[in-house]
């Protein structure tokens, strides 16, 4: 094995290994006799240097230390090494004890000597190792000097992705750290000099002209306080993507991006489990309408990570069904089985739909949800949300659908606009066939999503972009915000956990002021932007409430979900609407059904001792 090894690219490690073993044995046995050299039997102290190294040899030969099974001077070549030793000094021992008449060396020096060499090669590996990668560090006017905050895996994992690649466009200086514990940390010979309000003193100490947010898991809340701190000293600000974000989650260079709004507004990291929770998806045919929205190719992206039976992208939207495929598959031929082109109104095509490909769990994602729109328009929201809806209901409870997820809005909570009433009364309608089938039809409310189709962010920067001014309808509107991603991960959370009619409810955080939502992208672009305010338009509130009048928030599944009894409302009772007549009667009797059920929710609300851990609507955990 041994003369197999020395290879040319690895000769100078074997060299190297192996006068650490000589050196090793000679300092051992010097030590045995008090480093009388005179003591030493000289012709067995080469015989022995000369066993040890054809051992050494054909160990590290057996055990591959050198046939590039690990990377030069890491744990796990340290640990083989390790282990390599150890067999060399066992059968240097049994050799000397049994073979060698005297003995060739002490037996003591031949234990200490496998300890000294295993010190002496790990640390020849250390050194050189440490010596390559200072020589790879990044250098040169290109290279940015910033500051890393977060020490902890994240801002490991790219600092030592920053250190080890010469191309890098990033030098990290210095690490920041809130946590006391981690004050005295070094990486890579890159060391902790403080905490987040030390980002000022830090940046004019180590000349940084950056900062490096390299924690995936912070929230909203940090990643706007260290912003406005890292601006305040003059530095460029970016940061590491969400946990969920990340590919196995591992930091590397190339995940270091720009701020975003939803960094900025959105960013939460729900430590939630959701792949245990989603066993419903596997081996099931999944349909999902409204799939080319950003709620529904979202919905769709994820569920197919769960490796459902069948997929089925349902939208009335072409180019919408496009993205959607592609994005999820990473092709979009638009000849597969997957999608359906088809309006949820149309009865006779969704009867076929359901006939035919006979779903076993709905998403019900498709719906008509710009509020000003549906104020002129208010017969086309209650032929979608409303009428439409009812109607895939009936179809899933006639082809014994196992589960019908409805998604909903905060604007159904103590609803004031067509879009509040018409999901409300989506929601009341999925609790009836919940009821009539025993089985969880339920609805999921929400706030806004960043990122979605029209939303204000878009919005926002279509302003900004245009040199403004930005519009706001109120100095202190408020709404909640979440991302797309986080959203639909408790989506699917909660068509795991919800009973048959109820409305679960997300936990948005806390509600964000929107004249602070244009001013900070504002200030992300770099200009004095201008913010104009309108006045609420009919229908809106000022602020958004998740909880309606009479709903508790009870938690009793999942930190993040709240459970929300809602009166049915059996689809006879729509037979009121007069799509035909005057529209201002048609707005007027939707408000009255809401009206009634949230009377019906008040005179049916337990007491405190009846709720448990229940807590008022509107109230924070």
């Amino acid at each position: 094995m041994g003369p197999r090894l020395v290879a040319l690219g690895h000769a100078h490690r074997v060299v190297a290994d192996c006068l650490a073993w000589c050196g090793a044995i000679t300092i051992a046995s010097l030590l045995r006799v008090d480093f009388a050299v005179s003591r030493l039997d000289a012709r067995g102290q080469l015989l022995v240097l000369a066993v040890v190294i054809g051992v050494h040899l054909t160990v590290a030969g057996a055990s591959g230390l050198y046939a590039h099974r690990w990377r030069y001077g890491s744990f796990d070549e340290v640990a083989a090494l390790a282990r390599s030793t150890t067999i060399t000094t066992a059968v240097l021992f049994i050799i000397d004890l049994v073979a060698s008449h005297p003995r060739m060396v002490p037996l003591t020096a031949v234990v200490a000597g496998g300890i000294v060499a295993l010190v002496a090669m790990a640390g020849i590996r250390y050194v050189t190792r440490l010596a390559h990668e200072r020589g790879r560090r990044p250098s040169g006017a290109g290279v940015q000097r910033v500051l890393v905050f977060g020490a902890g895996e994240g801002g490991a994992q790219v600092v030592a992705a920053m250190l080890r690649d010469p191309d890098s466009a990033y030098l990290p200086v210095a690490l920041l750290d809130d946590a006391p514990d981690r004050q005295r940390l070094s990486i890579m010979g890159v060391a902790v000099v403080g905490t987040r309000a030390d980002i000022a003193r830090a940046a004019e100490t180590h000349d940084a002209s950056g900062l490096l947010i390299a924690i995936p898991r912070a929230g909203r809340a940090l990643v706007a306080d260290i912003t406005d701190r890292a601006r305040a000293a003059g530095l460029t600000v970016k940061v590491l993507p969400s946990t969920r974000e990340l590919i196995d989650g591992v930091a590397r260079l190339a995940d270091i991006r720009d701020l975003t709004p939803a960094d900025l507004l959105g960013r939460r990291e729900l430590q939630t489990r959701v792949e245990d929770a989603v066993g419903y998806l596997r081996n099931r045919r999944v349909l999902v309408t409204g799939a080319g929205g950003s709620i529904g190719s979202e919905l769709c992206r994820q569920i197919a990570r769960y490796d459902p039976a069948e997929l089925i992208l349902l939208d009335r939207d072409e180019s919408a069904l496009h993205g959607a495929q592609l994005s999820i598959y990473g092709r979009a031929l638009l000849d597969g089985n997957d999608l359906v082109l088809a309006d949820i109104r149309d009865r006779e095509v969704m009867k076929d739909v359901f006939a035919t490909r006979q779903p076993q769990v709905v998403f019900h994602a498709a719906a008509l949800k710009h509020l000003p729109l549906l104020e002129q328009f208010p017969v086309e929201g209650v032929r979608t949300n409303v009428l439409a809806t009812c109607e895939l209901l009936r179809l899933a409870r006639d082809t014994g659908v196992e589960r019908f997820v409805n998604i909903s809005t905060d604007k159904a909570a103590d609803p004031a606009s067509v879009l509040g009433y018409t999901k409300r009364l989506s929601e009341r309608v999925t609790a009836f066939f919940g009821a009539d089938t025993g089985r969880p039809y339920l609805s999921v409310r929400f706030g806004n999503v960043l990122g979605s189709r029209g939303s204000v962010l878009d919005v926002f920067q279509a302003q900004i972009a245009a040199g403004g001014p930005v519009t706001v309808t109120h100095p202190e509107v408020t709404r909640f915000f979440m991302t797309t991603a986080e959203a639909v991960e408790l989506v699917l959370q909660a068509g795991a956990i919800g009973g048959p009619g109820e409305v679960l409810v997300l936990d948005m955080g806390d509600p964000v002021r929107i004249a602070d939502v244009a001013r900070r992208l504002a200030e992300m672009a770099g200009l004095d932007i201008e913010v104009e305010f309108t006045g609420l338009r009919r229908g809106e509130k000022l602020d958004e409430v998740l909880f309606g009048a009479g709903e508790l928030d009870h938690r009793p599944r999942h930190p993040l979900i709240a459970h929300v009894p809602v009166p049915p409302l059996a689809p006879r009772a729509l037979d009121v609407f007069a799509l035909d007549g005057d529209s201002r009667v048609l707005v007027a009797t939707l408000a009255e059904l809401c009206i009634a059920a949230t009377r019906q929710v008040r005179d049916a609300r337990p007491t405190g001792e009846e709720v448990g851990d229940a807590h008022p609507a509107g109230s924070r955990r």
